[in-house]
């Protein structure tokens, strides 16, 4: 009588529970969105860029908001120079030779914008031309821990040697501030230029800054870190054709407040993810196994703005890979096959388990759930345990609220957390 009072109490808690969680979970607003995104940057009018940066920023540099800049080709911050921008600068980036701004290590780009004033790295095409890969990307190489054999790494693509290097033992160092940044239709694949992504960090340390960044129209990924760890705050990719977060190399974090954009038929031929987490580069191997790349996102929007037409294109959001670890909370995926992928080198269902999380958390998916390559596979569901879901895929506009807004996307769900499945 005891254990029959004992379990109805614990259903009856654990409803409670799971109840007040939900209804708060579908409260989280996108205030912090307000302000500084930009959700149709192909419609903005942009000024002419008047003054062209030098290929090598050697010396401290302040770039002034009443000047339009243009960056053109491979432009190196190198000497140990701080690259300072001030708030509402706008940087033009040349599309006929790919621009590429390269902080090398030892260096800093301090670029802090502001809600009413943020600093945009944009193509230099006119309005309604530009499109994906116009341009490169921003790189930044630090002196933060980086889980390769030798310590350390080295950017690829066609990038001067002396300073492709990044990594070191410094995980406090700081090599930049990025606040309220737009970086928009980077990606630029031409010449080789593997980390010509949206936002490349590598090595970068714990008292670097980075919040408020906005990824759009990225012809390769949006983000991609390297090593390092970090704490990151709000941060959207919109519309990238490869990964929106690329992580690998050992990088620790947290990162709260995302918003991924996809859509099903913007996605590279080899499949695209919302997060691609890797424990270590396969390439370069690493010096510690127990240190491989471990995430904690919270407050993440994932969503494939996919329906019943084109829903067959998609992938998993989440795609996981040499031993990563991964933790979700209060989030939602939607729109995808399936929540995540995990590779061989999850080799059994406890590995599983101690390697991802989820919790307080909601998806909307047509596939299984999880895809695994160990089999039989019997009980890896179990991992998506007390999350709340659609029991059948729904489309994005009968899903939430305002999807495809042209100001601010919303992704509040239309009807009560409480009107979905919990995963038992």
């Amino acid at each position: 009588m005891k254990l029959k009072c004992y379990l109805f109490t614990t259903l009856i808690l654990s409803t409670i529970f799971l109840s007040i969680h939900a209804q708060d979970f579908n409260q989280n607003d996108n205030k912090w969105l307000k302000g500084w995104t930009n959700f149709e940057p192909n419609t903005t009018n942009y000024p002419e860029a008047e003054e062209t940066l030098p290929t090598i920023i050697a010396d401290d540099t302040y770039l002034r908001n009443d000047v339009v800049y243009l960056l053109s080709g491979n432009v190196y911050v190198t000497s140990n120079a701080i690259l300072t921008i001030q708030e509402g600068t706008i940087i033009r980036c040349d599309h006929e030779n790919p621009a590429n701004l390269i902080v090398t290590k030892g260096s800093k780009l301090i670029a802090a914008g502001s809600a009413a004033y943020p600093i945009v790295f944009t193509s230099n095409k006119s309005a309604r031309s530009r499109a994906a890969g116009d341009w490169g990307g921003i790189m930044i190489a630090g002196s933060g821990k980086v889980n390769t054999v030798s310590g350390n790494g080295v950017m690829k693509g066609k990038i001067n040697p002396q300073f492709a290097v990044y990594g070191g033992d410094n995980p406090e160092e700081q090599t930049t501030i990025l606040k309220y940044v737009r970086i928009e239709y980077p990606g630029n694949k031409a010449n080789g230029a593997e980390n010509s992504n949206g936002l490349s960090l590598f090595g970068v340390g714990s008292l670097s800054i980075i919040d408020n960044v906005m990824v759009s129209y990225s012809a390769q990924d949006s983000y991609n870190w390297n090593g390092g760890n970090n704490n990151i705050s709000n941060v959207v990719s919109f519309k990238a054709e490869d990964d929106d977060f690329q992580i690998s190399e050992g990088f620790k974090g947290n990162i709260n407040n995302i918003m991924v954009i996809r859509h099903p038929y913007i996605t590279s031929p080899k499949g695209s993810y919302a997060i691609e987490i890797s424990g270590y580069n396969e390439g370069t191997g690493y010096m510690e196994s127990g240190n491989v790349t471990d995430i904690t996102f919270t407050n993440a929007t994932l969503v494939n703005l996919s329906d019943k037409t084109n829903y067959m294109h998609t992938t998993s959001a989440i795609s996981a890979s040499n031993s990563a670890m991964i933790y979700i909370h209060n989030s939602k995926i939607s729109g995808f096959s399936d929540v995540v992928r995990f590779d061989k080198s999850y080799s059994s269902l406890a590995v599983i388990e101690k390697a991802f999380k989820m919790d307080n958390s909601f998806f909307n998916i047509h596939g299984e759930g999880v895809k695994s390559s160990f089999k039989p596979n019997n009980g890896v569901l179990d991992i998506l345990k007390y999350n709340r879901f659609t029991q059948s895929f729904t489309d994005v506009n009968t899903l939430f609220a305002d999807p495809k807004a042209k100001t601010i996307p919303k992704f509040s769900l239309k009807k009560s957390m409480n009107n979905y499945m919990v995963m038992q």
